[in-house]
């Protein structure tokens, strides 16, 4: 099934069920007010929120209406948490070639994560809003799972049970205001800002054979003011299945439901695929170049971040969003 949040209700906005053509949708009334509260209580709710999708999908749901995207707020508007991985190493491995740097063992067996902004998410038509273009302006197109409650120190095997929902991000990153952060040696602040989720969040079993070994195998599309970015394969390259990032999150603390875990930029050792975020192409040019040809994106940019499925239609709806000044106050 999908399902997604409409602007409305408060904070946490109010569930909804979309049609599998993300064409109409239906207020979850009497099952659940919010997804956050279907998460609290999966097992109880989901088979009722199924149903009420079957019915959607089938022409027969009461009070269904046509979708329209800018309506809707991001799925989980607010989360308890988001952490968030970097299991492609092709792309940690190129970034590290082009500083002269080399990628230790230890990312090979350990995955990359980080406590990114949970408080509030971006819905997929929002703008990117940004007080100065010298920040360096990138998008990252990740994959991202949602969870019900995970015990603390679960094996991997057992964190797969715990995934129960898959959608997208940008990832909005401010490239200049990272290297400062991180030479403190304390991690990201103000280089992360907000991210925007997909339309909706889905099921696994609405993937069908597009969820293996508990990766999505579908193509990251992405587009920038119209034109082709990218589209690497984020079932390939991923030396960190989604199961394993769960469990790693994990290690020594339960996840509470609605914990978001993200994969990092989806990226291929195939760079004929393109890249998924700014700071993977230019690292693609400053190895062939010698030196980055490609800006940051500035104000007025517009980007488009998708996944189709094998007939060609989008599964989690399109992440549309230009880049707008942000006012100071």
């Amino acid at each position: 099934m999908k399902l997604g949040s409409l602007k409305e209700g408060g904070r946490d906005g109010t569930l909804v069920v979309v049609s599998r053509d993300l064409q109409t949708a239906v207020r979850a009334n009497g099952i659940a007010p919010t997804l956050q509260r279907a998460l609290e209580d999966w097992d109880a709710i989901a088979p009722r929120l199924n149903a009420l999708y079957e019915d959607l999908c089938e022409g027969r749901a009461a009070g269904a209406f046509d979708l329209d995207m800018h309506l809707l707020a991001a799925p989980l508007p607010r989360a308890y948490e988001f952490v968030d991985g970097s299991a492609y190493l092709p792309h940690v491995e190129r970034v590290r070639r082009a500083r002269g740097a080399t990628v230790p063992e230890s990312f090979y067996v350990d995955p990359l994560m980080y406590q990114a902004v949970s408080a509030g998410f971006l819905g997929p038509r929002d703008p990117v809003r940004v007080v100065s273009a010298d920040y360096g302006i990138d998008l990252e197109a990740e994959v991202v799972v949602i969870t019900d409650d995970v015990p603390m120190a679960v094996t991997p095997e057992q964190a797969a049970e715990h995934i129960q929902l898959i959608g997208l991000v940008n990832d909005v990153s401010l490239r200049n205001l990272i290297p400062p952060e991180l030479a403190k040696g304390f991690g990201f602040l103000q280089s992360k800002p907000r991210s925007a989720l997909s339309p909706v969040f889905v099921t696994p079993d609405e993937l069908g054979e597009a969820w293996q070994g508990n990766k999505v195998h579908l193509a990251m599309l992405t587009h920038i003011n119209g034109q082709w970015f990218g589209a690497p394969e984020a079932g390939v390259d991923m030396q960190f299945d989604f199961a394993q990032l769960v469990a790693h999150a994990a290690k020594t603390r339960p996840l509470s439901a609605g914990t978001i875990v993200g994969s990092g930029t989806v990226a291929n050792e195939d760079t004929s695929l393109g890249a998924s975020c700014f700071a993977e192409q230019r690292t693609v040019e400053t190895l062939r170049d010698g030196k980055p040809s490609t800006p940051f994106m500035v104000f007025g940019d517009r980007l488009r971040v998708e996944m189709l499925d094998r007939q060609g239609q989008s599964v989690f709806g399109a992440i549309e969003q230009v880049i707008e000044q942000q006012p100071r106050p």
